[in-house]
């Protein structure tokens, strides 16, 4: 008897920054030297007082099952952060907690989307997208980053694809991976947009805090829209959690239920001693934030200013997150043949254009989540493997 998985199984996607990781730690169990600007992790460690939260709170018998939508102290801690980062009230109860920050994307997709509705999407943009609403059975309608606007969306764009069928607008901003910043006058006009369409907006903001320019506005702020913005954030990048797979969204009030059901049915609940960590996180200083981004800010422009040395590549700078998008059609090669030659021949793991969807051809996305000298060290590696090509 042949073995067959559900036919929706075959709509599911994946990132491939996970599979250039694998790639190249094989590569590295062989003896390869390998520089990590792959994967969108920061290389700083967890802050010392909220490992030793954590700690704490495992000898405090935080070990047991939590209600799904989160540890009533948890939810209230985040509601407080977020109302002084939005700068309007958000209650805990609007707050559901979850194991990263993917499910936010995965929840809302399922809970809103039916077979046939439409979801705009940013392309390139992060793949998770894409491939969950393929997963439900939804229409993906890709709205383009273009270069010329500096990977931001075109507003005109998202207006002339919204339709009857249309049910949400995912943004992102700070943009993986293009490191794009939607300007507020361009959050202004999505948000009259949605509230003409009646349309529910899920604005990915995991990237907040890294802004070299300026600083972050949630599209939730502006009129009609706090009753239809799904906020999607989490601690992974800003407290260099990414291991802890801890995540949050803010919600509309009408989905908060059907959300936490749907925490119900998959995994139960989030981690009881990770959200008292979490609380410590956000109650704490905020220096250690501060200070990794200003770290950032260094190798921004050291990264940018190197791989618009090298011929064959050009690149834009980035106003947030801590990624690169450079155009590499200057080197006569195809975004998946360049990711896959600078690893093999050069030891530089990147990810290629197209992992980010169609619109990401002819570009690679490096993450500067590494430190100035192992960036150096990539560049001179790209540079030499284009140079005796």
């Amino acid at each position: 008897m042949t073995k067959k998985l559900a036919t929706r199984m075959s709509n599911l996607g994946t990132e491939t920054a996970f599979e250039i990781l694998a790639k190249a730690k094989q590569l590295e169990r062989s003896g390869r030297d390998i520089v990590h600007l792959g994967i969108g992790e920061p290389d700083f460690d967890t802050p010392a007082h909220i490992r030793e939260a954590a700690k704490k709170a495992l000898d405090d018998s935080f070990t047991h099952y939590g209600p799904s939508a989160g540890l009533p102290e948890a939810r209230e801690a985040i509601a407080r952060h977020q109302t002084k980062r939005q700068g309007y009230e958000i209650g805990p109860e609007r707050i559901v907690v979850t194991p990263g920050g993917k499910p936010i994307m995965f929840f809302t997709i399922l809970a809103l989307v039916d077979e046939g509705d439409e979801v705009l999407y940013p392309n390139p943009g992060f793949p998770i997208y894409e491939s969950m609403i393929r997963f439900v059975g939804g229409v993906p309608v890709p709205t383009r980053l273009y270069e010329e606007n500096g990977f931001s969306v075109d507003v005109e764009e998202i207006r002339k694809k919204i339709t009857k069928r249309t049910k949400l607008i995912i943004l992102n901003s700070p943009s993986n991976p293009c490191g794009s910043v939607i300007p507020d006058s361009d959050l202004k006009e999505i948000a009259k947009i949605a509230v003409a369409a009646d349309v529910t907006v899920m604005s990915d903001e995991i990237y907040k805090d890294f802004y070299f320019e300026g600083s972050h506005t949630s599209i939730s702020r502006f009129p009609g829209m706090k009753e239809r913005t799904v906020i999607l954030d989490g601690f992974s990048k800003s407290y260099a959690m990414t291991g802890w797979r801890l995540g949050y969204g803010v919600l509309p009030e009408f989905m908060v239920e059907g959300v936490t059901k749907l925490m119900t049915n998959s995994v139960s609940c989030t981690s009881s001693f990770s959200q008292i960590a979490a609380i410590k996180a956000l109650d704490s200083s905020q220096q250690p934030v501060l200070d990794m981004v200003a770290e950032f800010h260094k190798r921004r422009k050291l990264i940018v200013e190197g791989l618009n040395s090298i011929k064959g590549i050009s690149c834009v700078m980035p106003k947030g997150a801590f990624y690169v998008f450079p155009n590499i059609r200057g080197t006569g090669m195809k975004s998946k043949e360049f990711a896959e030659r600078v690893l093999t021949e050069a030891g530089v793991a990147t990810v290629h254009g197209t992992s980010f969807g169609e619109f990401g051809e002819g570009y690679a996305r490096l993450s500067f989540a590494n430190s100035q000298a192992n960036i150096t060290k990539a560049l001179g590696r790209i540079e030499e493997f284009l140079a005796r090509r």
